[in-house]
C-alpha cells in the first residue's frame, strides 16, 4: 500500500474528526477512561505489591518462626530435633513481648525480642550494626536498639551507646489478665536504619539476649523458636520436616511462604484491576461504534462520490477505519498521561498499615513500566478497531449509485 495514501487516510480522518468537534471530543473522553483506569489503578497496585514483597524478602527468606498454638509448651527436645533437621543452619529460641517507651515526651510502641540477636543479624538482608557491640549471652541488662529509637524523625540523636532505657512491657498471666511491668537496660548497641519494613521492623524494636527474656522479661516460656535455614532452596523441605513433627501444636510460618502468599494476592488483585478497566474499554467501543455509525450515514453521499472516482472497497474500509483508530490514540494518549499524573496523585496519599506494635504509612512510588505503557496503547488501538470495523464494513459495501442518490 503507498505510503502516499496512508498520509492521505491519516489527513482525511483528522479532517473528518475537526468537521465533528463535540462528537469526537466527546468519544475521545469515553475512551481516555480506559487507559486513564487501567495505568493509573495498575500501576499504584503493582507498584505497591513489589514494595510488600521486597520488604518481605528483605527480612530473610530462609528465615521461619515457629510458635506454638495455644495449649503447646515449645520444649528443649523440640530444639533439639529442629537443630537435626538437614538444612538448619541455626535455630534459637525466642521470647517476645509488646512494650512502650518515652520518647521525647511521646510514647511510642515498640517490639521486645529476647534472643541470640545474631540470627537476626544473620537473617535479615542489610541489616548491620551502627555503633556500640551485640553484648554476650551473660550480659542480660544490657541490649541492642533500633535506628527509630536512637534517632527522631530529623536523624537527631535521643540515645547513645551507654545510655539507660526505660520501657514498659505487658506480661500475661495464668487466668488471662495482663501484668505491666517496667524494666530499664543499658544500650550496648544501635542497629543502622533499615527502612520501611512492615512486620518484623528492626527500626523500632529492642534486642536482648535470650537469657534476659527469662530473667528480665520474667517470660518462663519460649514464644518461639527462630530457625534459619542454610540457604532458600531449604526452606520448603524444612518446613514440611517440620509440619510433619510438629502437626497441630505449633505454627511454622516461612517468610519465603509469605512471600509467594504475597504475590499471589496481588496477582489477584492486578486481575481484578484489569478487569475493571477492561469495562471502561468495552464502554469505548460501544462509543466508537456509535460516532462511526453516525459518521458514515452523514457521509454516505462523499462514500459514493469516492467509490465513482475509483476508490476500493478495502480503501473505504480503511478510511473509515483510521477516523476510529486516530480517536483511539488520542484518547490513549490523553488516558495515559492523565493515569500518569493520577497514579502520582494517588500514590502521594500513603498507604497506612495498622500492625500490632506499630502504624506505618507507606509511600512508594507507582510502578509505570513500559509494558504497561505498551499494553495501554495496544489495548486502545483494538478498542479503535473493534468499534469501528462494523462502520467501516457498512460504508466499503454501500454501493455507489445508491450513496450518489443519498439526501
Amino acid at each position: 500500500m503507498p505510503l502516499v495514501f496512508i498520509f492521505d487516510v491519516l489527513r482525511l480522518a483528522l479532517k473528518g474528526l475537526s468537521e465533528r468537534k463535540l462528537r469526537s471530543v466527546l468519544t475521545i473522553v469515553g475512551i481516555a477512561i480506559g487507559p486513564l483506569a487501567l495505568v493509573m489503578m495498575t500501576s499504584v497496585v503493582e507498584g505497591y505489591s513489589n514494595y510488600i514483597v521486597e520488604q518481605i524478602e528483605s527480612l530473610g527468606q530462609n528465615l521461619i518462626l515457629i510458635e506454638p498454638r495455644s495449649g503447646y509448651r515449645l520444649t528443649q527436645n523440640d530444639l533439639d530435633f529442629i537443630r537435626a533437621t538437614p538444612g538448619v543452619k541455626k535455630a534459637e529460641p525466642v521470647y517476645m513481648a509488646t512494650a512502650t517507651t518515652k520518647i521525647k515526651n511521646e510514647e511510642k510502641r515498640v517490639s521486645i525480642w529476647a534472643t541470640d540477636i545474631n540470627i537476626i543479624l544473620e537473617s535479615m538482608g542489610g541489616l548491620k550494626l551502627k555503633e556500640g557491640r551485640i553484648p554476650s549471652s551473660s550480659e542480660i541488662v544490657k541490649g541492642v536498639i533500633g535506628y527509630n529509637l536512637a534517632f527522631d524523625d530529623n536523624d537527631k540523636r535521643i540515645y547513645r551507646v551507654g545510655d539507660a532505657l526505660t520501657f514498659t512491657y505487658y506480661k500475661e498471666k495464668s487466668g488471662g489478665s495482663v501484668e505491666v511491668k517496667r524494666a530499664t537496660i543499658l544500650i550496648s548497641g544501635i542497629l543502622d536504619k533499615f527502612g520501611g519494613a512492615f512486620f518484623l521492623s528492626p527500626d523500632i524494636a529492642i534486642f536482648l539476649s535470650t537469657e534476659a527474656g527469662r530473667r528480665i522479661l520474667g517470660l518462663k516460656e519460649w514464644s518461639g523458636i527462630l530457625v534459619l535455614a542454610k540457604g532458600t532452596e531449604e526452606v520448603r523441605n524444612i518446613v514440611k520436616q517440620l509440619e510433619n513433627k510438629l502437626r497441630d501444636r505449633a505454627n511454622i510460618i516461612s517468610l519465603q511462604g509469605i512471600a509467594r502468599t504475597a504475590e499471589s494476592i496481588t496477582s489477584a488483585i492486578n486481575f481484578i484491576t484489569f478487569s475493571t478497566s477492561l469495562s471502561a474499554f468495552a464502554v469505548a467501543v460501544a462509543g466508537i461504534a456509535a460516532t462511526m455509525v453516525t459518521s458514515v450515514v452523514e457521509r454516505t453521499r462523499e462514500i459514493g462520490v469516492m467509490k465513482a472516482l475509483g476508490f476500493t472497497n478495502d480503501q473505504v474500509l480503511l478510511m473509515i477505519l483510521a477516523e476510529g483508530v486516530v480517536m483511539s490514540l488520542i484518547g490513549g494518549i490523553i488516558g495515559i498521561s492523565l493515569g500518569i499524573v493520577g497514579a502520582y496523585i494517588l500514590a502521594s496519599k500513603g498507604l497506612a498499615i495498622h500492625a500490632e506494635t506499630a502504624s506505618i504509612v507507606m509511600y512508594v512510588s507507582p510502578a509505570i513500566t513500559p509494558e504497561l505503557i505498551m499494553q495501554a496503547v495496544l489495548i486502545t488501538m483494538a478498542v479503535g478497531i473493534l468499534g469501528g470495523i462494523f462502520p467501516a464494513y457498512k460504508a466499503a459495501k454501500i454501493p455507489p449509485a445508491v450513496a450518489l442518490r443519498y439526501e
